[in-house]
């Protein structure tokens, strides 16, 4: 291949780099407050790099002597992970004009970090896995103490990073593992001598590596950093660390496990139907008791991803496009969900408890239905959106032979229907408590169609369910 074909494999990684660049440096020399400018022509940055990635070829491509790949699999990925970003950026833009912020900054290192989160994405070496995978991680942990003003954003920044820098420490350990009992760190390499022979401590690599992945996706049982950062954090920026970073760690666990490690199925098989179901059961039963919306919601994102990790238990195409349409649904949920949180706003100051929600469907009925409509679809109620992305996780480990995580997928979201109604239960048949401020036009356009597509999606849901089956058949070619 030519220099020019094997930078455009990477095109949409080479606007991303090149845009945080330049609006770094349009912030730095504009006078006067650049928040604003930077910020849209952040998400425009975003919304161009979609456009790249969705005219771009399906067919697999690599560059970088085979370090980085392009195929069906990695194009979808990186639309749902985009689109997430994008949502998540336009939120932020609005926050920050509210609270009067001036920090040109931060859209700069969410656009690093979603860099990030598409190297990681098209990562095909263990060192441009790692490589995306820092890239990601430190800029969220800037972001996770955006609030340096604040004793919650700074603890929660502080904790993000140490509990952070173990995982990626237990990552590292488990891929100079893997290299030394294999000798090569290219995931085509290890899938031929992994193939042939699993020597003993490449399997103990391996385990040390889902560690360290369970951290990204806030797996029990390394969970525990995500109801203090999503508590602690400002609220937008746990609306992106529960949307977009989610979708390239499971993209990234997914290639992981069906590519290089297909054939230590038995071994990763054992470990992640444990993650898996003690995500589902910690994520159901520990939010029950929360007061706090935010870290309701942080409880609610570990059952989620349980939920998501059936489908790779299962290790099938059915079970792998079951995994990617449900983190598609899920982005919708989640980010309507935390753009309501964010609308939650009493006399200029944010509202996080869920007693501040009573009798929101009086002074502000729009909110508590788009609310409404979020909560009930991730409970899993028919006919919402949740429903459709639940019921082909039951099916795929139905077909998988996974029939007791089946059960606990049913019966661990029985439980979290209970919060999330109890929620609902608050907001329309409670007294009012607050007089809520006018909801961001912004806002409202993201609500709108986030509820929009949450609630008819299964009116034409034939679209998503064939781009996830077709970048699941681009894993089992076969």
């Amino acid at each position: 291949m030519t220099v020019i074909a094997n930078l455009g494999v990477a095109a949409p990684e080479l606007i991303l780099a090149c845009s945080g660049l330049a609006l770094l440096m349009v912030g730095v020399f504009r006078r006067g407050d650049a928040t604003a400018a930077v910020g849209w022509m952040a998400v425009l940055a975003l919304l161009v790099t979609m456009a790249v990635v969705f005219a771009g070829e399906p067919r697999m491509m690599s560059t970088f002597n085979g370090m980085f790949v392009s195929d069906g699999f990695s194009r979808y990925a990186k639309l749902v992970t985009l689109f997430a970003a994008a949502l998540t950026l336009i939120l932020t833009l609005s926050w920050m004009a509210r609270e009067q912020m001036e920090k040109f900054e931060v859209p700069v290192v969410m656009l690093f970090a979603t860099l990030g989160m598409l190297m990681m994405i098209s990562a095909n070496n263990l060192m441009s896995l790692y490589l995306g995978l820092e890239l990601m991680s430190l800029a969220s942990y800037v972001l996770a103490a955006l609030r340096r003003d604040t004793v919650k954003s700074t603890e929660a920044g502080l904790k993000y990073f140490v509990l952070g820098s173990v995982a990626s420490g237990m990552l590292l350990y488990g891929m100079s593992m893997v290299y030394g009992f294999s000798g090569t760190t290219s995931f085509d390499a290890l899938a031929k001598v992994l193939g042939e022979h699993a020597p003993t401590g490449a399997i103990v690599g391996l385990v040390f590596m889902l560690c360290g992945m369970a951290f990204k996706v806030s797996a029990v049982p390394f969970h525990m950093w995500t109801p203090d950062v999503y508590e602690g954090a400002p609220t937008p920026v746990t609306a992106f660390f529960a949307a977009a970073p989610k979708v390239a760690a499971i993209a990234l666990f997914i290639r992981l496990l069906v590519g290089p490690f297909a054939d230590l199925v038995g071994a990763w098989q054992q470990v992640l139907w444990l993650v898996s179901a003690g995500s589902m059961i910690v994520g159901a039963f520990g939010a029950v008791a929360q007061t706090n919306i935010k870290r309701l919601m942080a409880y609610s994102s570990i059952g989620h991803m349980g939920y998501v990790l059936v489908g790779l238990v299962t290790g099938t195409e059915v079970g792998v496009s079951a995994a990617l349409l449900y983190m598609a649904l899920y982005v919708f949920m989640s980010v309507g969900s935390f753009a309501v949180i964010l609308s939650m706003r009493s006399g200029g100051q944010a509202l996080e408890k869920i007693s501040d929600l009573s009798g929101l469907h009086k002074a502000s009925p729009g909110l508590a239905a788009a609310l409404a409509i979020f909560l009930f679809s991730m409970a899993g109620i028919p006919f919402f959106a949740g429903f459709v992305a639940k019921l082909g996780l039951f099916i795929a480990a139905l077909d998988g032979g996974q029939l007791a995580l089946a059960i606990i997928l049913a019966l661990s979201s029985v439980v979290a229907a209970f919060y999330y109604i109890r929620v609902i239960k608050v907001m329309y048949f409670d007294e009012p408590s607050e007089t809520f401020d006018p909801v961001p036009s912004s806002n409202t356009l993201i609500l709108s169609g986030t509820a929009f597509v949450t609630t008819f999606f299964l009116a034409w849901p034939a679209p998503l369910i064939a781009q996830a089956d077709l970048a699941a058949k681009a894993l089992f070619p076969g």
